[in-house]
């Protein structure tokens, strides 16, 4: 079952500046997928327009569409996406600082119908022991492996189909990453859908079923994880490489690069 279709998407931010072109792939039910790309490739902007929040940020979708659940959001308000059961952790956590970390809970089951709430605060605090003993302490005073378990949390709340993962592991120590990799596991096989996007590469492709591969807004790659990672190209983009120094390293990207696009229909990828 396909829980989450982006079809032909295209984004542009302003008159002109086009982020995103010709997008399409599908996440199925109960799946990791991992969202990889250089910094500029779209992947954000990805998240943005699953998400409803393109135009807080100046985007907007010009073509394609977005089905969750087998409706279309592409034309649905933050809200009503959150409703539908889509949740997201954004970029450098954004935790609400001053409030406590109970209040931030609180705040991420807002769209839980009250019935639910104590049962998803109990989830969460299952997966998270650590917030339970920091319940009364204001967020911005955990650390920052506490804050991304926190900002997951907060999504938790809302008990959501599909959870939309925005670089996790972005500052974090090498322990509180691989952390990371074990929690998106365990939200995976406790039933949610997730969205992984990532620059650790290497994380993303051990936690996922499947990936794709954005290059400057456009789908280039797509397919079994294991697979990806086993790739030359993709382990000299985005496992580290084997440059023999850095001022080598510019150039290997480049060819590499343009190695990905020859070979891209080589590779044995799953179907949209």
């Amino acid at each position: 079952m396909i829980l989450l279709s982006i079809s032909d998407l295209a984004v542009r931010y302003g008159r002109s500046v086009k982020a995103m072109h010709g997008v399409s792939f599908d996440v199925p039910d109960q799946s990791v997928v991992a969202v990889l790309g250089s910094n500029g490739a779209g992947k954000s902007t990805l998240l943005r327009a699953i998400s409803g929040t393109l135009s807080l940020h100046g985007g907007e979708i010009t073509n394609g569409t977005i089905e969750l659940d087998g409706t279309r959001i592409d034309r649905m308000d933050p809200a009503a996406i959150v409703r539908r059961g889509l949740g997201q952790v954004p970029e450098n956590r954004q935790v609400f600082s001053r409030m406590s970390v109970e209040e931030n809970l609180r705040a991420g089951g807002l769209a839980t119908p009250p019935s639910r709430r104590a049962a998803a605060r109990a989830a969460v605090l299952d997966m998270f022991p650590k917030l339970a003993d920091r319940a009364s302490q204001p967020a911005g005073l955990l650390s920052g492996g506490e804050q991304q378990m926190l900002a997951i949390g907060r999504a938790m709340m809302g008990e959501p189909k599909v959870l939309l993962l925005d670089e996790p592991s972005l500052g974090l120590a090498p322990l509180i990453i691989e952390q990371i990799g074990r929690t998106v596991t365990e939200i995976n096989e406790r039933g949610t859908t997730v969205v992984l996007v990532e620059q650790n590469a290497m994380m993303a492709l051990t936690v996922a079923h499947t990936a794709v591969v954005l290059e400057v807004g456009e789908l280039k790659l797509r397919g079994d994880a294991d697979e990806l990672k086993a790739s030359e190209d993709i382990q000299r983009l985005y496992l580290g490489g084997h440059a023999e120094s850095e001022e080598h390293a510019d150039a290997e990207q480049g060819e590499a690069a343009e190695r990905l696009e020859r070979r891209r229909k080589s590779l044995k990828v799953w179907s949209a």
